[in-house]
């Protein structure tokens, strides 16, 4: 039985857990990522019975399975993948299984990417490094108001840090309520446009759908403050890259932290990576040792679970 891991940029899946525990199995990890070009893809996997994908780093249409005859057991990191048919797979006879991810990851970096652009961490280094000594000027968080896109279990870790560094904190989405900003403490609900008016940094913590695609626009853009900084570790087709490349380039807003694009891995070419008033990570909001030790634990556990006859975290059960 023939195992790929996909998409294990930093080689660290085989040192994450015990795939040894898998006795049936041969395994192959696929250390780059395989593009975009569907037929490409499906060469490479065409061979695999077992798949083992990193959350949405390759996408599963129904057209790539139907190119994956042997194809039987799909393991995607997470509980939630959109990059996979899922009515598709099960069509096929692909279960799909799942795993836990820990719940605190993804704030971290929103917070390290607020604290690195404010405090303009990548120039101090590089100017450290290169021998000099003091470039860049910071701007304290102490008073200033962080506007917070969804209040959710991330979005409310986010505005407790915000509130220890003694910033005001608003917030807004679709649904959001006074009783929700009241358990989370300390944050006001307030309109979107208010929202884009009034904070100094502005962070996205939304899931995407079709309500929160392209939600930010050149409207909502073009009410920051020149001053203010916008961060996203959600989903990169929240934010419209094309009125926000041209915002960053006109320096009509400070600076932005991005860790999640269109199309990832992010173009070699893209404009994004030609700008002084970014800072870019490769969506690593979620890559933390801890949860790797967790997912592919599961994984690895899900694997023997399937080939035991008995699926454990199946996501796609019977459909009618």
């Amino acid at each position: 039985m023939l195992i790929a891991i996909l998409d294990d940029y930093c080689e660290s899946a085989l040192g994450a857990a015990d795939w040894q525990k898998i006795k049936q199995g041969d395994i192959k990890v696929f250390t780059e990522h395989l593009g975009q070009n569907e037929d490409a893809i499906a060469a490479a996997l065409e061979p695999f019975e077992i798949l083992v994908a990193m959350r949405e780093r390759t996408p599963f249409s129904a057209s790539l399975m139907g190119k994956l005859p042997k194809l039987k057991l799909l393991v995607t990191t997470g509980m939630r993948n959109l990059a996979i048919d899922m009515d598709a797979a099960r069509l096929r006879g692909v279960d799909v299984c799942g795993t836990e991810m820990l719940g605190y990851p993804a704030f971290e970096h929103t917070w390290a990417l607020i604290l690195a652009m404010l405090k303009q961490i990548p120039l101090e280094d590089k100017t450290m490094k290169a021998g000099g000594w003091q470039r860049g000027t910071g701007v304290g968080l102490n008073g200033k108001t962080l506007g917070i896109l969804g209040l959710g279990n991330l979005g409310a870790q986010v505005a407790r840090v915000g509130r220890a560094f003694e910033m005001q904190v608003i917030a807004w989405s679709e649904n959001l309520s006074e009783t929700r900003c009241a358990e989370v403490g300390g944050v006001e609900r307030v309109g979107k446009d208010e929202l884009f008016g009034k904070a100094d940094v502005i962070t996205v913590q939304l899931i995407l759908s079709e309500r929160t695609r392209g939600l930010i626009g050149a409207h909502e853009l073009g009410l920051m403050k020149r001053s203010a900084y916008l961060v996203n570790t959600s989903r990169g087709p929240i934010v419209q890259e094309a009125p926000l490349i041209e915002a960053l380039k006109e320096k009509r807003i400070a600076g932005a932290g991005l860790d999640v694009f269109d199309i990832e891995p992010l173009p070699t070419d893209h404009p994004y990576r030609s700008l002084n008033n970014t800072i870019l990570t490769g969506h690593t909001g979620y890559v933390i040792v801890e949860l790797y030790k967790k997912a592919y634990g599961q994984v690895v556990e899900n694997i023997l679970a399937w080939q035991s006859g008995a699926p454990s975290r199946l996501l796609n059960g019977d459909i009618s």
